[in-house]
């Protein structure tokens, strides 16, 4: 039975903040707003928690999982960045998008794709996920919270509380997220390439 936060959207409350990283450094699954939908996070290095989260959503070790980061600066230490890739990633962050980039050592092996060794990392522009990355002290591995089946993201609490808190070990509620997705962005390449379209504009990509 998992957990339920009513946490502010723009002020969140630190003792709620802290018993959710509690949660989060104990092996917990959660459910979380951003400036997209709803994501599931999880601690980096906890790789229960890890397969816990991929079986939820379907996916397998070759999607993407994104590295929520608090800042460019924190982005740096797990992605390989460039010039003109910082330039395009600067301009958009924070904000509703995800970067594939190519990883650095000190992402674990098994998070970064099996052929290709890069990394979706992401900057939110949302007080609560923002809030719970200061508090741990380092990113969360996150996914959008699209369950198996599903055409469109989860963007209400109360209804992620229903059908998943046997599922979670925490909800934090937010308040309704928007349903859409973040747009997700391959910087590996000569220049910015569509993976996914989302709530991010791509016109300031040339896309």
């Amino acid at each position: 039975m998992s957990q339920y936060f009513e946490i502010h959207p723009l002020n969140p409350q630190s003792r709620l903040i802290k018993q959710a990283v509690q949660i989060i450094r104990q092996g917990g699954l959660i459910a979380l707003p951003t400036d997209s939908s709803y994501a599931l996070g999880c601690q980096l290095d906890d790789k229960a928690a890890v397969e816990r989260l991929r079986r939820l959503r379907g996916i397998d070790d070759k999607h993407h999982l994104t590295l929520m980061c608090s800042d460019l600066s924190e982005l740096g230490s797990f992605a390989r960045v460039d010039n003109r890739q910082y330039r395009w990633i600067k301009g958009a962050t924070p904000g509703p998008y995800v970067f594939i980039l190519e990883a650095t050592k000190e992402v674990p092996r098994r998070l970064s794709h099996p052929a290709r060794k890069t990394i979706g990392v992401r900057v939110p522009d949302h007080a609560i996920p923002l809030a719970l990355l200061a508090e741990a002290g380092e990113p969360l591995l996150t996914a959008t919270l699209q369950l198996p089946g599903d055409e469109e993201p989860m963007n209400d609490p109360s209804e992620i509380r229903t059908r998943l808190e046997k599922l979670l070990d925490l909800v934090v509620c937010g308040g309704p997220a928007p349903a859409q997705p973040t747009t997700v962005i391959d910087l590996t390449g000569g220049e910015p390439e569509l993976v996914r379209a989302g709530r991010g504009d791509i016109a300031r990509f040339g896309l």
